[in-house]
């Protein structure tokens, strides 16, 4: 049965045994001072300031740590604050929840956040919500799991998923899968990739060759290209000789480099028209939707109308836009809060977050696997003069589906 829990105004509505939320997602970073292996962005280096006395959010009786790099300057900082506001709002819109929130200063290290968890757990916490970096989320899931609480984490790096420390993030994993599924369903056979060097290149090219094999389809090239703009023609003029064995070209990257890759397949000679151009969730950002050099391209992503209406209610509040992992801060509040209105605090086990229905939330159905990896109903877009518009819906149950293996 699927858990369904959806905020009508500030009220939460139950239906039967479901219940609806909402999430997002994303890691950030790993080692002080250091890049995250999957996005690029640097991680706050560590502070040697006091820790600040823990916020805490409500009144309930049930205590839930939220681990965040509140003290972290720049992106991340800002990141952590806009996940803290997105769990008071969830807090504010369920129907008097029995949870209290004491937010936690991870430091942005993976020392802090377990240090973070074992101060927490040694209060009564008998839930973490958080870290953001994957370092910090495999620090604090050492912790946690020594303590025998369950840890939802937002970290795009699966690798630091395990049973009870589960990851509520957007993996590239999933958007490539949809992706090229999609591309098979429409008649596309032979599949060329041109991957970022770099961890989230390396996680997209090994779910890709997965995809394509599991799809039926063939991989008949596969060229990987630097971060130095110089360096890209070569790469790219390699795979635009291969591409007249190709149906489809998939291009897991951002808005920084797409518009230059398709600028130079353009100058090989490489018709966007023929070859069908595919992307990941990184492509759902308004420059790409409006880049016309992209019309007819595909992607997978979340539906983006459960963001919208989260997003408008997060400003209501307070007065600026979320970031983008908001509502995965959002969703992990609403979950928890929800299992604990049916089940009370024991309810916060494995059995029931691995419940193979899955969850609703803001950004559509989700599921925890026994891993700790999720799975995702995601829409496919098509890019077109305007933006990009929905041409596949994304499931809106797992009904009848089977977890992928481990």
């Amino acid at each position: 049965m699927t858990i369904d829990l959806r905020p009508v105004g500030r009220a939460l509505l139950l239906w039967g045994a479901t219940l609806a939320l909402a999430g997002c997602a994303g890691g950030m970073g790993d080692g002080d001072g250091g890049v995250d292996p999957l996005q690029g962005v640097p991680t706050p280096q560590v502070t040697s300031e006091p820790l600040a006395q823990p916020e805490v959010v409500g009144q309930g009786g049930v205590k839930v740590a939220l681990v965040l790099p509140t003290s972290a300057s720049g992106n991340a900082g800002a990141a952590a604050q806009s996940m803290k506001n997105a769990a008071e709002l969830a807090l504010s819109e369920f129907n008097q929840p029995d949870i209290q929130l004491v937010v936690k200063d991870d430091r942005g290290s993976a020392q802090g956040a377990q240090a973070a968890v074992n101060e927490a757990t040694d209060e009564g916490a008998k839930l973490v919500i958080g870290p953001l970096f994957a370092h910090s989320v495999q620090g604090a899931g050492q912790a946690a799991r020594g303590r025998g609480v369950p840890l939802i984490g937002f970290s795009t790096d699966a690798n630091v998923a395990s049973r009870g420390v589960y990851l509520l993030s957007f993996l590239p994993e999933s958007d490539v899968q949809r992706v090229v599924s999609y591309a098979v369903a429409q008649g596309k056979r032979s599949f060329a990739a041109l991957l970022p060097e770099n961890g989230y290149g390396a996680v997209a090219e090994a779910a890709f060759q997965q995809a394509v094999s599991r799809a039926g389809g063939r991989v008949v090239a596969i060229e990987r290209y630097p971060a130095d703009r110089a360096k890209m023609p070569e790469p790219v003029a390699r795979v635009s000789s291969a591409l007249n064995q190709a149906d489809a070209l998939f291009i897991p990257d951002g808005a920084d480099n797409i518009p230059t890759l398709v600028g130079l397949l353009a100058s090989n000679g490489v018709n966007t028209k023929r070859v069908q151009l595919l992307g990941t969730g990184l492509w759902d950002d308004p420059a790409l939707a409006r880049d016309a050099s992209l019309a007819g391209a595909w992607f997978a992503a979340p539906d983006s109308a459960g963001f919208r209406s989260f997003a408008q209610r997060y400003r209501a509040k307070y007065g600026s836009e979320p970031v983008r992992t908001a509502s995965l801060a959002y969703d992990a509040t609403s979950l928890v809060a929800a299992i604990v209105k049916m089940q009370g605090a024991a309810g916060l086990t494995d059995q029931t977050f691995t419940n193979p229905s899955g969850f609703s939330g803001v950004d559509g159905v989700f599921r925890f696997r026994n891993d700790g990896v999720n799975e995702r109903g995601l829409a496919v877009y098509r890019i077109q003069p305007g933006g990009a518009t929905v041409i596949s819906p994304a499931s809106r149950s797992f009904d009848g589906q089977t977890a992928q293996a481990n």
